[in-house]
């Protein structure tokens, strides 16, 4: 690719990279304490949240495996950046609790609710859980570099993809710690948005496709079941099964959303709860878009590419989905325009957004769970931030190592997936920990790490009693597929374990250390969540109803199901006291629109979420 780029795309892929590193090395030049390192002096406002959070959640192999799914599978694949249930999650119930306790990480958290070794556990499957992605990051990076940068003037080897990763992220990373990662993060948003915009406009502007209209027209013109625009597939379905999408999918991105290390460390570092939560917010806008761009792109490559190439050549491309991204921008993009050069740059920024946060993430874990608090509790300021680096340099090498020797470098598609199947079995058993330690002072400590410890085993146990005997007999195969998809393990997992902490603090563990409970004080109870999620789910039992029983088109009432949701944001009204100290300009929007500004963006967001779950169903 790199032999066929022209002078200008070569400049702006130059200047646009050089960016990164050099934003970061500046940064990185002031001296640092513990808190700036790690948290970045708690001091980021909701703008760099957004952009670091979105930058952390997406990836070169999201950008390129989101459009390959799209291409393969189709639009279905857009319920993963649908995260608006995670984002309420973490922005009403836990982040006032975060961020009341001052902590580092939720590891510390977790021994405040609980004990010290829910600590250790925490931190031990967090690293598993980071080293796995890091490796997969790594991997991933390494052929799209190689995919990117490879001719026949230029051959880069896939170990040489590996070090060159690791050296420009540690080039920043080392010194520069979060606050360097935040600004190349949110720089490397910006670059991917309009790597992938470009590639979406142009793919979409064909005269083949005629506009995103002209593709739902084009989509929607085919038999239904070869129709690609649509968001629920069987739930036999092996990948994509509607049955698991609500239920595992959901629980994985309150997982990344709530209890997930290297996502909430933004949140952890922003200057206010106010800058926290609308960075939060905002980035699940940014998400949003990644269906528009991204995955219908790929479902228009599907359309252009059949038109255009004879049968044969489709049917190839069809078998290497994960290459469609590579050939739109073969097929599409003007020449000469430097918009090659900018599209390269993005994906190669992708590359690295990921990859800065998680390592930042591990190290993080290790200084301050284990350097810190069992090898040297009374380790000063340089010699915390001095090990984090060294911790750096430990995860990269690692990795790489891990990447050299678990993959071997050949592209294989929806990647993506494969990465979601292999970190779920660790996750289940988190969100039980946290979800019932904040909504129930009866979780017990003893209960919560048996269930955290447990949960792989589940996962590994009902996989295979599914595979082996429940999936061979054909009815239940007819429902749910012969093997077991990832989503429902995760849910039945999650279920497992629920029901170990339960019975456990109810029975042989009983908790007797409520003052843990207490001290995290969180402004929303049980009963209220209860509430608001009884609310939502009543109303929407309306909109089905109506489209079940009445023949109604879902696309019909994706109007009025968007309004009546955001409208049910218009009856949680704040105490006085907390109003008291909103700004001026929250008051204002307070006594305009019924609520104030956090709660008017959330509700805009659920019912813009909301609308596309009905229009595209």
């Amino acid at each position: 690719m790199l032999s066929q780029l022209q002078t200008i795309d070569i400049v702006v892929l130059v200047l646009m990279l050089a960016i990164m590193p050099m934003a970061g090395i500046v940064i990185a030049l002031r001296k640092k304490s513990a808190e700036d390192y790690f948290l970045a002096g708690r001091s980021i406002r909701w703008w760099a949240v957004a952009g670091s959070v979105f930058g952390t959640n997406i990836s070169s192999f999201h950008l390129i495996g989101m459009l390959g799914i799209g291409y393969s599978i189709g639009f279905v694949q857009a319920h993963y950046e649908i995260v608006f249930p995670a984002i309420l999650l973490l922005c009403f119930v836990f982040l006032g609790s975060y961020r009341r306790l001052d902590v580092f990480t939720l590891s510390q958290y977790l021994e405040v609710r609980y004990n010290d070794k829910a600590r250790l556990l925490y931190t031990i499957l967090l690293i598993l859980i980071i080293l796995v992605q890091l490796v997969g990051s790594f991997y991933v990076g390494s052929i799209t570099l190689q995919w990117l940068f490879g001719g026949p003037g230029f051959e880069m080897s896939y170990a040489t993809g590996l070090l060159l990763i690791g050296l420009i992220t540690c080039s920043y990373t080392i010194w520069g710690g979060m606050e360097s990662i935040v600004v190349t993060d949110t720089i490397q948003t910006v670059m991917m948005l309009a790597a992938g915009t470009a590639v979406a406009y142009f793919t979409l502007s064909q005269p083949e496709i005629g506009g995103f209209t002209g593709l739902l027209h084009l989509d929607a013109a085919q038999p239904r079941t070869l129709q690609k625009m649509h968001l629920y597939l069987p739930s036999n379905h092996p990948n994509l099964p509607w049955t698991g999408i609500f239920t595992g999918l959901l629980l994985q991105h309150c997982f990344n959303f709530s209890t997930n290390q290297f996502l909430v460390q933004r949140v952890l570092a922003a200057n206010s709860d106010t800058d926290a939560r609308r960075g939060v917010i905002a980035s699940g806008f940014l998400k949003l878009t990644i269906p528009f761009f991204s995955i219908s792109a790929g479902v228009a490559a599907y359309y252009l590419f059949r038109a255009r190439f004879g049968e044969m050549d489709f049917i190839r491309m069809s078998a290497q989905s994960d290459n469609a991204f590579l050939k739109l921008v073969e097929t599409v993009i003007p020449h000469g325009t430097g918009l090659v050069g900018m599209i390269l740059a993005g994906l190669t920024a992708a590359t690295f957004s990921s990859v800065d946060s998680m390592m930042n993430a591990a190290t993080t874990l290790l200084t301050v769970d284990v350097y810190q608090k069992y090898i040297n509790p009374k380790a000063s300021d340089k010699q915390i931030v001095g090990f984090g680096r060294l911790m750096i340099v430990v995860m990269v090498l690692a990795s790489i190592g891990l990447a050299l020797w678990t993959y071997t470098p050949d592209r294989t598609n929806n990647f993506m997936l494969k990465v979601s199947a292999q970190l779920s079995y660790f996750t289940p058993g988190i969100m039980v920990a946290f979800f019932l330690g904040i909504l129930w002072r009866g979780a017990s400590a003893r209960a919560a790490v048996i269930a955290m410890a447990a949960a792989p085993f589940y996962g590994l146990l009902v996989e295979f009693i599914y595979n082996n005997f429940l999936g061979t007999n054909a009815t239940v195969a007819a429902f749910f597929g012969t093997n077991l998809n990832f989503m429902h393990r995760v849910f039945l997992t999650f279920v497992l374990s629920l029901t170990t902490l339960i019975a456990l603090s109810r029975t042989l563990f009983p908790n007797r250390n409520p003052e843990g409970f207490e001290r995290l004080r969180v402004s929303i109870k049980a009963g209220q969540l209860v509430r608001a999620v009884g609310l939502f789910l009543a109303l929407q039992s309306i909109f089905i109803g109506l489209i079940f029983l009445t023949g109604v088109s879902p696309k019909s009432v994706a109007v009025w199901a968007a309004l009546s949701t955001f409208g049910l944001f218009f009856l949680h009204k704040r105490p006085a006291s907390e109003l008291a100290t909103l700004t001026n300009g929250q008051n204002a929007v307070r006594a305009r629109f019924g609520l104030d500004g956090d709660l008017l963006w959330a509700g805009l967001l659920t019912g813009a979420s909301v609308w596309v779950l009905y229009y595209f169903a």
